[in-house]
């Protein structure tokens, strides 16, 4: 059978984006603490393809990922971004990966608990590579002393704070959470204002040598609305 993807395309017509989306896929990532954790992302591949071409085979696309066994760090998302973009001839391929994070955390009562965090890692090649690591961290609302120590630390949830980095130097998923709640500073008390909590994480962020660049969204939630503030850091490079 003729290869109908692979063929010459006359019309100069460039396909902005071809791929395959919402995969369900088991994933290993790195862990400061067990060095490894096993979870599953939803995964989306995606190429830029030339003129030339009417299209692609869009088994290619999971072929490539399964040659790499869901292991996600660095290096390996480099990796698979050069080969689809190359093995697809494509002029840019993007890769995005979103998956539950799990931490163990004091649960105020002396127990410990597994507190989830939503992490997302945006990877593009082009000319060169660009990884944006993305952490959602929710803000809870403190315990009310009032019902005495055996409560649950938290009764509900404030709102959360949406994170996006790019990196002069490797992270931990551990050490980038743990800058954000400490950013947070709130301790036993409530925000402010979505305003004051963006500036804070702000100035924590700017002042970090591991981060080149950040956005974050700090969104408080309400009964039938939420508010929201946002911030984005320049680039900066490591000193």
């Amino acid at each position: 059978m003729k290869d109908i993807q692979s063929l010459r395309d006359d019309r100069r017509i460039n396909i902005r984006k071809v791929g395959v989306k919402t995969i369900s896929y088991p994933v290993t990532v790195l862990d400061k603490e067990h060095r490894t954790q096993q979870t599953v992302a939803t995964v989306n591949m995606y190429v830029n393809l030339p003129h030339r071409f009417k299209g692609t085979h869009m088994s290619r696309f999971v072929d490539i990922l399964n040659r790499f066994h869901g292991r996600f760090n660095l290096r390996s998302f480099h990796l698979i971004l050069e080969e689809m973009k190359q093995r697809l001839e494509a002029e840019a391929a993007h890769l995005e990966i979103g998956f539950p994070y799990f931490l163990q955390k004091d649960a105020g009562t002396g127990s410990i608990g597994l507190e989830r965090y939503e992490c997302r890692m945006h990877g593009s090649l082009q000319e060169k590579d660009d990884l944006v690591l993305a952490i959602e961290v929710p803000i809870s609302l403190p315990r009310d002393p009032e019902h005495g120590e055996g409560m649950p630390r938290s009764m509900g949830r404030w709102g959360n704070v949406q994170v996006s980095v790019r990196f002069n130097h490797f992270i931990w998923i551990e050490d980038l959470i743990a800058i954000i709640e400490d950013g947070l500073g709130l301790g036993s008390r409530l925000p402010d204002s979505v305003e004051s909590v963006c500036c804070r994480l702000g100035g924590v962020l700017a002042g970090n040598p591991a981060i080149r660049w950040y956005n974050v969204i700090v969104e408080n939630l309400a009964d039938g609305y939420s508010t929201f503030a946002s911030l984005q850091g320049p680039e900066q490079q490591d000193a």
